[in-house]
């Protein structure tokens, strides 16, 4: 096998035409098989993402075993090519708008996963309040979120077709709670040109106020930040505090 990325308690390996994805001991068993389940779910849309062919233990570590999807990813289309940036940006937006209207109704709910979240962060009681507060506020929708929709995450085969990759954080909830996650992702990237130019073309092409996403935000904030990372725990602390309580 040919090891092909790596990241924090995680790596991957080409194998001919499968994607081998190997986690350590950090990973627990339960965490593993539901990435492998919520994958196996998003599979029964109309939407392109690799096909879960197993999982299995290789040399004592957890895997899971995907097709291969041979392609470059749209964030390195856009690093290659800064002057259609507009354009990726567009057709980025629609594959969002289209893997939204999709209904997996086994997943778990987006709600109850940031209810988790704000009651496990470190904000005071107060805030973790009012957050729980605004996010049983927000309407109740039941479309397929991605958790993690980003350039990086979308392949673009050589015939053009995109897959969607990655659904650990899968879920069904609020659309835009989704795209603000997107819009967050790009800001803790200092793509804040890209973030901007992401939230206005979202919103115009679905019709949403601004403010709407802008009032999720603070959510998604304090949720990101049990991850801990130490890099970006002052710039999400801005987002969740400086709102306007009311």
């Amino acid at each position: 096998m040919e090891l092909i990325h790596t990241s924090e308690g995680k790596k991957l390996y080409r194998d001919g035409d499968r994607l081998v994805k190997s986690f350590d001991s950090t990973y627990s068993k339960a965490g593993i098989l539901n990435e492998a389940l919520n994958q196996a779910r998003v599979e029964e849309t109309g939407l392109n993402i690799p096909k879960v062919l197993g999982v299995s233990v290789i040399d004592g570590q957890w895997s899971l075993i995907w097709e291969y999807i041979d392609g470059e990813t749209l964030e390195s289309l856009m690093q290659k090519h800064p002057e259609k940036t507009d354009e990726y940006l567009s057709f980025f937006v629609d594959l969002q708008i289209r893997m939204s209207k999709e209904k997996v109704p086994l997943l778990g709910h987006l709600r109850d996963k940031m209810h988790a979240k704000i009651s496990a962060s470190s904000f005071p009681a107060t805030v973790r309040y009012d957050l729980h507060v605004r996010l049983d506020g927000l309407p109740r929708h039941k479309k397929l979120c991605h958790g993690d929709f980003q350039p990086s995450n979308i392949v673009i085969t050589k015939d053009g077709t995109p897959f969607i990759i990655d659904w650990s954080h899968a879920t069904q909830g609020n659309g835009s709670a989704d795209a603000a996650r997107t819009y967050l992702i790009f800001k803790l990237q200092g793509k804040d040109e890209i973030a901007e130019k992401y939230l206005n073309l979202f919103c115009a092409k679905t019709d949403t106020a601004i403010q709407y996403v802008q009032r999720i935000l603070p959510i998604v904030a304090a949720s990101q930040s049990v991850k801990k990372k130490p890099q970006e725990q002052e710039f999400l602390a801005k987002w969740v505090n400086v709102c306007d309580w009311q």
